[in-house]
C-alpha cells in the first residue's frame, strides 16, 4: 500500500512533534509503574520484617503502635512492661522462645536496640531467614555493639571501631548534652543486609543499656554521680523493664489460648499482639495513601493521553491536503482511519517501551538514595506479570484515544482537503 511509505516520510517530517509525545507518554508509564513497584516493595518490607514470631507482647496500649516500636522502631512507647513478666512469661509452658527488647536510645539518627543473645539464634524475617553476621560475633564482651548493614555502610563503620550512644532519639546539639561518652562501645559484628528495619538498628546487649543508665534518673544524669565503664559490673545489670518481648510457640494452634492468658494477667496489664493481623490492619491505613498515589499515576497517564489525542487532532489540520492525496492516491476513508489509528498505537507503544526504559535508568540512579533514606529499594528488571495488565491497559486507552482522531480523518473528504475553507 503505496500510502503507507507516504505516511511513514509524514511521520519523519514531524518528528520532533512526535518525539515530545513519546516522550510525555514515557514519562506517564515510567510514573505509574514506578509507583506500583514501590507499592510491592513496601509491602514486602512490611510483610519481611518479623516472620516466625506468634506474639508480640508489651504494655498496654495500641496494638498499632507496639507492632510500629518494637518491629519498625517508629514512635515512641508509652510504657514498659517489667521483667518479671517477662520471665513469667518465658517459664509458660507453651512458650518455646522469648527475645525480650528494649529501645529509646539512638545513635546518630539511628535507633538502638537493647536485647539478649537469643535475638541472633530466633529472629527471623522475610521467609523466616536467620539473621546472619558478614564480619563478627555477636556481642561478648558488656559493651559490644552489633551494627545493621546499613548503619555500617552509611557511618563507615568496621569492626574494632568505637561508638558514643545518645539517650533517647536526641540530634544535633541536644545529642551532645546526652551522649553516653562515658561508656563507648566496640563494633563486635556487623549483620548482613535484610532489606528490614534490622538494617538500620545498633543492637547491644539488654545488661549493657542498663550500665549506660546508672546514673540517670527518670530521663536525665543525676548531678555529681559519674560510675566509670570499668566499675559497672558491681552493681547489678538485670534490667528493671523492657519495651517488648517477642514471642515463640511450641504449637501455634495456642496462640489465641496464650493471647487470652497474657491479656487476663492479674500481675501486670499486658498485650499480646499477632504480628500479621497487626501488620494487616497497618498496611489497610498505608493503603489509603497508596491508592492515591496510584490514583494520581492514571491522571498523570490520562493527561498525556489527551495530549496525544490533542496533539494528533491539531496536525489533522495541517494535514488535510496529506490525507487527500493519500485519498487520491486509492486509499479508502476506511483506510484513513485504520492508518491515523496505528499511528497513535504505534506512538503508544514506543512511549510505553521508553517509559519501562526510563524507569530502570531512574532506578540506577536513585536507589543509593531510596535505600540511604526510605530502606526501599527499586529493583530493575523487565515488567512483572503483575505490571502487565497496566501496560496493557496504557496501550489500549492509546488505541482507544486514536479512534477519535482517526474517526475525524475518516469523515474528511477529499474535496474538503484539497480545497481547504480560508
Amino acid at each position: 500500500m503505496p500510502w503507507f511509505g507516504l505516511a511513514a516520510r509524514s511521520a519523519w517530517n514531524r518528528r520532533y512533534n512526535l518525539l515530545l509525545m513519546v516522550l510525555a507518554i514515557a514519562l506517564s508509564t515510567a510514573l505509574l509503574l514506578g509507583v506500583e513497584r514501590i507499592r510491592h516493595q513496601l509491602r514486602a518490607g512490611f510483610s519481611q520484617s518479623v516472620s516466625g514470631t506468634d506474639l508480640v507482647v508489651g504494655a498496654r496500649s495500641s496494638p498499632m503502635q507496639l507492632i510500629l516500636y518494637t518491629v519498625f522502631r517508629l514512635g515512641a512507647a508509652t510504657n514498659n512492661m517489667g521483667w518479671d513478666s517477662v520471665q513469667r512469661i518465658a517459664r509458660h509452658p507453651l512458650v518455646a522462645w522469648t527475645i525480650p527488647i528494649s529501645l529509646g536510645d539512638s545513635h546518630r539518627g539511628f535507633p538502638v536496640l537493647a536485647t539478649s543473645q537469643d535475638y541472633f539464634r530466633h529472629f527471623r524475617h522475610g521467609g523466616r531467614q536467620s539473621l546472619v553476621l558478614a564480619q563478627g560475633l555477636p556481642f561478648q564482651g558488656l559493651f559490644d555493639a552489633v551494627l545493621g548493614a546499613e548503619v555500617a555502610r552509611r557511618l563507615g563503620y568496621r569492626l574494632g571501631d568505637s561508638i558514643v550512644l545518645s539517650h533517647g532519639d536526641a540530634t544535633g546539639a541536644m545529642a551532645g548534652q546526652s551522649r553516653h561518652g562515658d561508656k563507648p562501645f566496640v563494633v563486635s559484628g556487623i549483620l548482613a543486609p535484610t532489606g528490614t528495619p534490622v538494617d538500620r538498628t545498633v543492637h547491644i546487649g539488654l545488661e549493657a543499656m542498663e550500665a549506660i543508665h546508672l546514673e540517670w534518673q527518670a530521663g536525665v544524669p543525676m548531678p555529681g554521680l559519674s560510675i566509670p565503664a570499668e566499675f559497672v559490673r558491681r552493681f547489678d545489670l538485670t534490667p528493671k523493664s523492657v519495651t517488648g518481648v517477642l514471642v515463640g510457640l511450641k504449637l501455634r494452634s495456642r496462640v489465641f489460648s496464650l493471647q487470652r492468658e497474657i491479656a487476663a494477667d492479674a500481675h501486670e496489664p499486658l498485650m499480646a499482639v499477632l504480628p500479621g493481623v497487626a501488620l494487616d490492619e497497618l498496611w489497610e491505613i498505608v493503603g489509603i495513601g497508596e491508592k492515591g498515589l496510584l490514583l494520581m499515576s492514571a491522571l498523570v497517564v490520562a493527561v498525556g493521553l489527551a495530549g496525544l489525542v490533542s496533539s494528533i487532532l491539531a496536525a489533522l489540520g495541517e494535514r488535510r491536503r496529506e490525507l487527500a492525496i493519500l485519498r487520491a492516491v486509492g486509499a479508502r476513508p476506511l483506510d484513513l482511519l485504520i492508518l491515523l489509528a496505528a499511528e497513535g498505537v504505534v506512538l503508544m507503544l514506543a512511549g510505553t517501551l521508553a517509559g519501562c526504559l526510563l524507569l530502570s535508568a531512574m532506578s540506577l540512579a536513585i536507589t543509593p538514595w531510596l535505600e540511604a533514606s526510605l530502606g526501599l529499594a527499586l529493583p530493575i528488571s523487565s515488567p512483572r506479570a503483575s505490571e502487565l495488565p497496566l501496560l496493557f491497559a496504557i496501550i489500549a486507552a492509546g488505541a482507544a484515544a486514536s479512534l477519535l482522531p482517526g474517526w475525524r480523518a475518516y469523515r474528511l473528504s477529499m474535496i474538503d482537503g484539497l480545497t481547504p475553507n480560508t
